[in-house]
């Protein structure tokens, strides 16, 4: 993978709270790139000492092979879009986006032909001359985007952007702001606590926890094969089946022993993670849309356990299903729960191809 950006070993203090801890990261040139992690995990911190907005205590970064951990912001040619906007309320939606422009003394005319331009791709044409007051907060949001791709941005810089606006706007925006990096081949840091939003976002994503990258991998990577108990965790629900390994490499599967209600569950082999010494407990992973409720028998190795439904809570598309197989206590999301009710004893299915074997 050809480099782009590169941060190496960089941490941040603030008195005695580590912010970021030996963080190194690489990005590369047109990615879209995603730091997701709850509120104080360390991910705003890190995008401001990528804009040149805080240094680092200790670590390097490379831009384009060039050590930039001493040039000034304005220097680095990077377009940053804040959660709260940062636009100037004095100033109309003209001025604003201008205001990037005007500092590199560019000519009156390229400053026009410019602004123009990127309130076209923001689908603000005709909005120059209006107070940022005047508009909406979504239309604000487009403003500041507008504002930080008219300098025609090396990088860009997402700090929750989205998150001041509702629901429906903010779905809609998402698929919107894709197209527009995409369009435009720009390179991309989108910084979000919301798991649906990086997603559906970036093309990579870093899980960030007390400082720490636990992790960064594709989207479906992170889903579908958490690495480690935490990123399981951090990513959504999971079903954590804590376990002890008694076989493995048969016909492609390993077989384990849950350590509640001492079922027997097989995995298929795919690498090593699968493959450990036998006796360790280990903790596997299933997510609840892969369970599935069945009524017949089927072979062993489809992980069918009897268990009670305790609980099942409607959600329109999906009802999810709390089971309990004999003291194993498991979640299923089903599209349509079809005969089966609470209190009655069904199978439920954990496909073995489904399954992940975590770190602790």
């Amino acid at each position: 993978m050809s480099l782009l950006l590169k941060l190496e070993n960089i941490s941040k203090s603030y008195g005695d709270f580590q912010a970021v801890k030996d963080v190194s990261l690489e990005i590369a040139p047109g990615e879209f790139f995603g730091l997701l992690g709850a509120s104080g995990s360390g991910k705003t911190t890190l995008l401001r000492m990528i804009a040149g907005l805080d240094a680092p205590d200790a670590g390097r970064i490379f831009f384009a092979d060039e050590d930039i951990i001493k040039l000034a912001p304005e220097k680095r040619d990077f377009g940053m879009v804040f959660q709260n906007y940062a636009l100037f309320p004095h100033l109309d939606v003209f001025e604003n986006v201008a205001f990037g422009l005007k500092a590199r003394r560019l000519n009156d005319f390229v400053i026009k032909s410019k602004v123009a331009e990127a309130l076209n791709l923001v689908k603000l044409s005709g909005y120059e001359k209006r107070r940022v007051g005047e508009i909406s907060g979504g239309q604000q949001q487009r403003v500041a985007i507008a504002r930080a791709i008219a300098v025609e941005p090396r990088l860009l810089l997402f700090d929750e952007p989205l998150s001041n606006l509702d629901v429906a706007l903010r779905e809609k925006t998402r698929g919107e702001l894709k197209e527009l990096v995409g369009k435009l081949k720009l390179t991309a840091i989108y910084v979000t606590h919301d798991q649906d939003e990086a997603f559906t976002l970036c093309d990579r994503v870093g899980i960030l926890s007390e400082g720490v990258i636990l992790h960064a991998g594709t989207p479906r990577e992170l889903y579908e094969n958490p690495p480690t108990i935490h990123v399981a965790g951090f990513l959504g629900r999971n079903n954590l089946i804590r376990a002890v390994q008694i076989g493995s490499n048969k016909n492609g599967f390993s077989e384990f022993q849950t350590l509640a209600g001492k079922h027997r569950i097989f995995v298929e082999t795919i690498d090593r993670k699968n493959s450990s010494a036998t006796e360790n407990i280990v903790t596997l992973a299933i997510r609840p849309e892969n369970l599935a409720l069945a009524v017949e028998t089927a072979n062993a190795s489809d992980n069918l356990l009897t268990a009670v439904v305790r609980e099942a809570q409607y959600f329109g598309a999906i009802t999810r299903v709390r089971l309990d197989a004999d003291g194993l206590p498991l979640e299923a999301l089903i599209a349509r729960l079809v005969g089966i009710s609470v209190g009655d004893v069904c199978l439920v299915s954990l496909p073995p191809n489904r399954i992940s074997v975590l770190k602790d």
